[in-house]
C-alpha cells in the first residue's frame, strides 16, 4: 500500500498490523540522545524541535553522505531503546514511529490510547534503505552528529505495520 506523510487520523485508524507499506514524504530521524532531549524539553514545557502532528519519527542515525548522495546508510535502530521516552512523546502528539523490534507494554498502551502506529523496517538493509532517501537536512540538535534530528524526504520506503492503533502486534 502506497502512503505519503503526514499521516491523518483516518489513515492511522485504517492500517492494521501486518500491512505492508511503501512510504513516501517527510520523516524525522531521532535516536537515543535526541529522544532524551525531546523528553527533557517536554518535561520543561518547551516546544518540540518540530511539529509532531501526523509526522513520523524514524529511529535511525544515518551515516555521513558519500559524494553526490543525500545520505549514507540509514537503517532502523532497536526501538526498545526509546521505550523510556516514547509514552510521554506519544502523549505530546507523536503518532507514528519506525524502528525494529518489539515495544514495551507501556508504549503499546500509549499507541492505543493516542491512536498511533509503530512501523518496522527490516534490519541489515541500511544501504538499500538509503536509496529511498531523496534529501536530508539537520533540523535540531546538530551537536549530536549522526544522532541529530534530520528531516528526510523519502520515496517508497518499504515498511510493515508492527503495532496498529488498537494494539494488535505482529510480534504476538
Amino acid at each position: 500500500m502506497e502512503l505519503t506523510t503526514p499521516f491523518s487520523s483516518e489513515t492511522i485508524k485504517r492500517l492494521k498490523a501486518g500491512d505492508v507499506l511503501a512510504l513516501s514524504g517527510d520523516v524525522y530521524t531521532a535516536r537515543d540522545a535526541a529522544h532524551l532531549r525531546m523528553f527533557t524539553a517536554l518535561k520543561r514545557g518547551e516546544a518540540p524541535p518540530f511539529d509532531y502532528s501526523g509526522q513520523v519519527v524514524f529511529y535511525a542515525g544515518p551515516c555521513p553522505a558519500p559524494p553526490g548522495k543525500p545520505i549514507g546508510s540509514v537503517g532502523p535502530t532497536t526501538a526498545s531503546r526509546m521505550d523510556l521516552y516514547s509514552p510521554d512523546l506519544i502523549g505530546a502528539g507523536l503518532k507514528v514511529m519506525i524502528g525494529k523490534g518489539s515495544r514495551a507494554v507501556e508504549v503499546i498502551d500509549a499507541i492505543k490510547r493516542h491512536a498511533g502506529l509503530y512501523l518496522i523496517a527490516v534490519g541489515g538493509v541500511a544501504a538499500l534503505m538509503a536509496k529511498c532517501v531523496l534529501s536530508s537536512e539537520v533540523v535540531a540538535y546538530s551537536d549530536l552528529g549522526t544522532e541529530a534530528i534530520r528531516k528526510l524526504v523519502i520515496k517508497e520506503m518499504p515498511l510493515v505495520v508492527a503495532i496498529d492503533n488498537e494494539g494488535r502486534s505482529v510480534y504476538e
